[in-house]
């Protein structure tokens, strides 16, 4: 069996970059006072749009929550064990799926632009619109440690909540609510064990 060292020399990407997007990455759960710029959140999307979606359909949408006043909109919303970090956080995002995705396949997919009548199915399209959503929320958190920031990602919210008081007048459905910033005291929580490749993997 590869030993961790043996398997690191297999990647591609330079040790450091491995342990500041995996192995050393954390999931921040307080946050410095130090802003976050809507340059690094741009450098942030600019980056993880060219990872892969479906017919790259790209549903994601984020709305980025900075002031105070959307703050103290999002709150009422975030579970009891979220409130307190979300509120401190410089910046939070709310990551949701554009159940309307196909309106933009013919610009996405122009070579087969009439791909956009394959989600006329409402229920369908709106699994679909999830699912490479979800795919895109993975890649946004790598994306945000790439940028040498930590992230903060939580279900733990009223997604009907935040839906109506955020996207009334939009086809948005909120997935993920993300704080974002650089970490403050006490961050982490203790690392939790991984399941082992023999337990995830079978090859036939």
């Amino acid at each position: 069996m590869p030993t961790s060292l043996e398997t690191d020399s297999l990647n591609l990407l330079p040790a450091e970059v491995q342990d500041l997007l995996f192995r050393e990455a954390r999931t921040a759960n307080s946050f410095s006072d130090e802003p976050v710029t809507d340059d690094q959140i741009r450098a942030i999307y600019e980056l993880v749009k060219w990872a892969p979606t479906s017919m790259n359909t790209q549903p994601l949408r984020v709305l980025v929550i900075r002031s105070d006043e959307a703050k103290q909109r999002l709150l009422p919303h975030m579970g009891e064990g979220n409130r307190a970090k979300t509120a401190t956080a410089p910046v939070t995002v709310v990551l949701a799926a554009d159940t309307d995705f196909h309106e933009n396949i013919p610009q996405v997919f122009p070579h087969k632009p009439e791909a956009k009548e394959f989600f006329s199915d409402e229920t369908g399209r709106g699994e679909f619109a999830k699912l490479n959503s979800l795919l895109q929320v993975g890649y946004f958190i790598i994306g945000v440690r790439a940028a040498g920031l930590a992230a903060g990602p939580m279900t733990g919210f009223d997604a009907a909540g935040v839906d109506q008081e955020f996207f009334a007048d939009k086809p948005w459905k909120s997935l993920v609510v993300v704080n974002l910033g650089k970490p403050g005291e006490n961050p982490w929580f203790g690392r939790l064990p991984r399941l082992d490749f023999d337990q995830v993997v079978e090859t036939l």
